[in-house]
C-alpha cells in the first residue's frame, strides 16, 4: 500500500473527474489524502479519501486577484493561491510520509507542492493537454491584445510573484506555462486521443484515458420514469455561469408548447419563481442528476465545460454547444470540427436560432453518427480504471 497526496482547487469540473480515480485507488490498496474546499469533503470521503481542506473563498479571492480578462492574469492569479494553498497543505500534512502525489493540472500548486516535498508527480488534466510550445504560443497572441501598459504591468507582476514564491518557498518557477499547466512526468488526460486537438504533439507521458464516469452522490431525487420513453432535449449551463434567466426564458419561447420534452437544470443560483410561466412540455430543477438524463437524451444544449461536453458524447448524445469562456470555446471549435453537435454565439442568440440548430441536429443522422464515434473512443479509452492503471504502472506495482 502506498499513501497518495492529491491536491487540487474548488470547481466541480476539476473535482468530478478525480472522484472515480480515487475510488479505483482505494479500492486497489492506496491510501489517498485529498486536499480541496469543504465543499467537496462528502463526495471525496465516500470515494474513500480522507480529506484535508483549504480556505475556499480566501482561494477565489486571490486567484480573481490577478484579474480575469487576460490569459497572465489569471496565471497571475494563479500565483496568488500559493500563500492560501501551500502553508495550509504543509501545516495539515506535518509530520506524514507520501509517497506520490497527484495534483490538478490547473490549481493547488501541484507542481511547486511536488517539488517542495521531492515526491514523485502525476498531474490530473481535466481539459484538453497544452504542450509547452503551444501554451506559449496562445500566451503571446492573447498577450499582444492586451493594452500595453497593462501588459507591461502583468509581466511585471509576474516576475514579482516569481520571485516571491521562490524566496517563501525555495522553488523556481521558469515559465508561465509551468503555473498553468502544472507539467508533471506523469500526465493523466480525461479525454480520448481522437478528442484531443493536435494529440499527435503528445508523447508516452500523456495518457489519454477518456472521460471518469463514476456514480454520483447525491441526496436528490429525480423521477427518472418520468422521461424515460420521451427522449428528452436536455439543457444546462453546468454550475458556474448559470444564472442566466434570459437565456433559460428564450430556451421557453424556442421549445414551449413543441413535441419536445425538455428538461433543464438551472442551478441553485436561480428560483423557479423568476422564471415566470414554464411550458408545460418543460421539466425545469435547480438540480437533476446530468449522467442518468443524458443516456435517455437526444439532445444536450450546453455552455461546453469539459465534464459537461464529454459526459454528453460518452453517451452519444449530440450536442448545440454556447460557450461562455475559459476552454469552452475551443472544446466547442472541436465539436463542430467532428461533427458531433453545433456551436452557437450565445450573445445575441434568438430562440428562432436556437430550435433551428437544434433540428439540425436532430434531423441530421450525421450528427449522431459523429456523436457515437466519438463516444465509442471515449469508452475504449478506458476511464478512471485506465487512469489507475497508468498510475500503477508508472508506480511499478
Amino acid at each position: 500500500m502506498a499513501r497518495v497526496l492529491f491536491v487540487n482547487g474548488g470547481s466541480e469540473g476539476h473535482v468530478n473527474p478525480t472522484v472515480g480515480v480515487v475510488q479505483e485507488l482505494v479500492s486497489r490498496g492506496e491510501e489517498v489524502a485529498y486536499v480541496a474546499i469543504e465543499a467537496y469533503r462528502e463526495r471525496l470521503e465516500q470515494a474513500g479519501a480522507t480529506v484535508r481542506t483549504f480556505d475556499g473563498q480566501k482561494f477565489i479571492q486571490a486567484f480573481i486577484s490577478g484579474g480575469r480578462n487576460y490569459l497572465l492574469q489569471r496565471v497571475n492569479g494563479l500565483l496568488h493561491t500559493a500563500d492560501i494553498v501551500i502553508p495550509s497543505v504543509l501545516e495539515q500534512i506535518k509530520g506524514e510520509q507520501f509517497d506520490y502525489i497527484i495534483h490538478d493540472s490547473m490549481f493547488g500548486c501541484g507542481r511547486l507542492l511536488a517539488e517542495m516535498l521531492q515526491l514523485p508527480a502525476i498531474s490530473s488534466c481535466t481539459s484538453f493537454a497544452q504542450t509547452k510550445a503551444s501554451f506559449e504560443e496562445t500566451l503571446e497572441q492573447l498577450s499582444r491584445e492586451m493594452p500595453l501598459e497593462l501588459r507591461k504591468a502583468s509581466e511585471a507582476e509576474f516576475q514579482r510573484l516569481t520571485a516571491s514564491v521562490q524566496e517563501k518557498y525555495g522553488v523556481q518557477i521558469h515559465s508561465p506555462y509551468e503555473v498553468f499547466c502544472n507539467p508533471a512526468p506523469l500526465s493523466i488526460v480525461y479525454t480520448s486521443r481522437e478528442f484531443q486537438p493536435f494529440a499527435e504533439a503528445f508523447d508516452h507521458t500523456y495518457k489519454f484515458v477518456g472521460p471518469s464516469i463514476a456514480p454520483r452522490y447525491s441526496q436528490d431525487r429525480f423521477n427518472l420514469a418520468q422521461i424515460k420513453e420521451k427522449r428528452p432535449i436536455y439543457i444546462s449551463l453546468g454550475t458556474i455561469v448559470n444564472h442566466s434567466i434570459d437565456f433559460y426564458q428564450l430556451c421557453f419561447q424556442a421549445f414551449g408548447n413543441t413535441e419536445h420534452t425538455v428538461v433543464m437544470s438551472i442551478g441553485n443560483k436561480v428560483q423557479l419563481a423568476d422564471l415566470g410561466d414554464i411550458p408545460e412540455n418543460f421539466l425545469v430543477k435547480s438540480y437533476v442528476p446530468q449522467l442518468d438524463v443524458l443516456q435517455h437524451a437526444k439532445l444536450f444544449i450546453t455552455h461546453g465545460g469539459m465534464n459537461s461536453a464529454s459526459e454528453g458524447l460518452y453517451y452519444g448524445v449530440p450536442l448545440v454547444v454556447l460557450p461562455q469562456g475559459a476552454d469552452q470555446p475551443v472544446i466547442a471549435g472541436q465539436v463542430a470540427k467532428l461533427g458531433a453537435g453545433l456551436a452557437l454565439d450565445m450573445q445575441n442568440l434568438t430562440a428562432s436560432e436556437l430550435r433551428e440548430a437544434a433540428e439540425q441536429v436532430l434531423e441530421q443522422p450525421s450528427f449522431r453518427k459523429a456523436a457515437a464515434t466519438v463516444s465509442e473512443s471515449f469508452q475504449r479509452a478506458g476511464g478512471y480504471r485506465q487512469a489507475v492503471d497508468e498510475i500503477l504502472q508508472w508506480r511499478g506495482r
